[in-house]
């Protein structure tokens, strides 16, 4: 009997060898915690992309994700599972819900923020100074928001 079961056993080895080598590896999740917003009025505009030309505003990329969340002092951003490869997050607080980042003259008058923190100098920062890799784990990004007024 006990050669039984080591065949039963050998089979479905056997069988499902072929289904777990052909397997994709499962997709890996992107989160962000947002911290220095300056107050909890408003929500927090935020995207995903992988695409280097539809970053910071996700714009013709039908694959980016976008989220629309109250604001709070810290709030968690949950993007959900993403295939492998290169991301960018952009966010913006929308204190007065508009839907849009409003501006005085060219510089914005409401919060905004960059994975990896990226650094701002005459514009958003570009895809790769933002940009992180997913894999096949959960990637979270800590962002902080900034202001110019």
């Amino acid at each position: 009997m006990p050669h039984r079961s080591r065949l039963v056993a050998g089979l479905t080895l056997a069988l499902a060898a072929p289904a777990l080598v052909g397997a994709a590896p499962p997709p890996g999740g992107v989160s962000a915690t947002v911290t220095g917003l300056r107050s909890g009025k408003g929500q927090v505009l935020a995207c995903l992309t992988a695409r280097p030309s539809a970053f910071p505003d996700c714009e013709g990329d039908p694959s980016a994700r976008s989220l629309i969340v109250s604001a709070s002092k810290t709030l968690t951003l949950d993007f959900g599972p993403v295939p492998a490869g290169r991301y960018a997050i952009a966010l913006i607080h929308d204190e007065n819900g508009n839907g849009k980042l409003d501006k005085r003259l060219i510089v914005p008058r409401e919060g905004f923020g960059f994975s990896r923190n990226a650094p701002v100098r005459l514009g958003p920062p570009s895809f790769r100074s933002a940009a992180f890799a997913v894999n096949q784990r959960v990637e979270h990004q800590a962002i902080r928001m900034r202001y110019m007024f």
